[in-house]
């Protein structure tokens, strides 16, 4: 594909399958493998039934609050595929795909939102940073990175995360106007799922799309169909080759839509209209994919009721496994804040301790 041309500049917006999951630019259809298309409906499948089943714990008080990603696994899913092993993931909090594409166990993920810091320990040779919840706080890590990665002379690219609504802290632009002036590998992805929890987009800039941001930075800048999995390949493997050959960042806008609430402690009813929400299920990335497989005989219904039932069981099984052995130690939410936990901290835990054993 050619940046050049769809300049963010004059709104053009990149596509290859259109939300009937018809082919509308040919001569941009990857050429993946039968068994490669599988996998990616596989793991969109696989994200779809592990985000349900996290909310149904959550709502049942077996975990805490989740960030729900329906809608946006073309956007998290067709971004991570085009990465290499060495390449780094820097994510925020919603980015469930790109994680699973990347090697991060289930069990992690279910971990973390469980409560229990393990999750944030990744597998040898997963090159996943952990969940960074204040917004935008990411982009300067993932700079740092891509800088750190030239200093040693290192090929790795690094591929970072942030919502619409992070496009208004000072930490994106500051991320933004250092990697470019430092020529940092890094690939800056907006999903841009429309609504900063209850911050309409419309209301975040004036600009006419969040891509265009990348023009003052001195970057190239695309605007992306978020909901095409296609689409969102194709532009993250050319950022991500820019990067590996000296070229510096590219800003990506996937334009998205979250579907479900920002959080399980948010109430999206308050903020936004139900006709909206049944406009965008129209555009759902998922059932997109999955008339263009159905369409070119590649999957079945059988074939996918039987996948559907695997990875149900798989989901199950492991939130099951943790829940009956992974309470968090009450010595660990002390303990990772500092190299060595400080005086004041274990002041705190010695307090906390005496309470739970039935001390004033």
């Amino acid at each position: 594909m050619d940046f050049k041309k769809y300049n963010p500049l004059e709104n053009k917006i990149y596509q290859v399958l259109n939300e009937n999951g018809e082919v509308v630019n040919k001569e941009d259809v990857p050429n993946f493998e039968k068994d490669q298309l599988l996998y990616l409906y596989r793991m969109m499948l696989y994200t779809r039934i592990i985000d349900d089943k996290a909310l149904s714990y959550q709502r049942q008080g077996r975990m805490l609050t989740y960030a729900p990603n329906t809608g946006q696994e073309a956007a998290q899913i067709g971004s991570a595929y085009a990465m290499d092993k060495e390449d780094w993931l820097v994510p925020a909090f919603r980015e469930l795909g790109a994680w699973l594409t990347r090697g991060v166990p289930l069990k992690n993920v279910y971990l973390y939102w469980y409560g229990n810091e393990w999750g944030s320990h990744m597998p040898e040779g997963v090159k996943v940073l952990p969940v960074s919840v204040p917004i935008a706080s990411q982009l300067q890590h993932a700079t740092g990175i891509g800088m750190a990665n030239n200093i040693k002379g290192e090929e790795s690219v690094v591929v970072t995360y942030v919502g619409d609504g992070g496009t208004s802290h000072g930490d994106f632009h500051e991320a933004l106007n250092f990697a470019a002036v430092f020529n940092s590998p890094v690939v800056f992805i907006i999903q841009n799922n429309q609504y900063a929890i209850s911050t309409s987009r419309k209301i975040q800039t004036v600009s006419d799309n969040l891509a265009q941001k990348a023009v003052a930075y001195g970057m190239p800048g695309i605007l992306v169909d978020g909901n095409d999995i296609f689409a969102m390949y194709n532009a993250t493997k050319e950022a991500i080759n820019r990067a590996r050959s000296g070229q510096g960042p590219t800003l990506i806008e996937a334009y998205t839509y979250r579907l479900g609430a920002h959080t399980t402690s948010d109430d999206p009813t308050k903020y936004r209209d139900n006709t909206e929400v049944e406009e965008w299920k129209k555009k759902d990335p998922f059932i997109r994919f999955k008339n263009y497989l159905v369409e070119n005989e590649m999957i079945d219904e059988d074939w996918e009721e039987k996948t559907k039932a695997e990875l149900e069981k798989e989901v199950m099984t492991t939130f099951e496994s943790i829940e009956n052995n992974s309470d968090t130690e009450i010595l660990d939410m002390f303990k990772y804040h500092y190299e060595e936990i400080t005086p004041q901290l274990k002041e705190q835990y010695d307090d906390y301790i005496s309470f739970l054993e039935g001390g004033k």
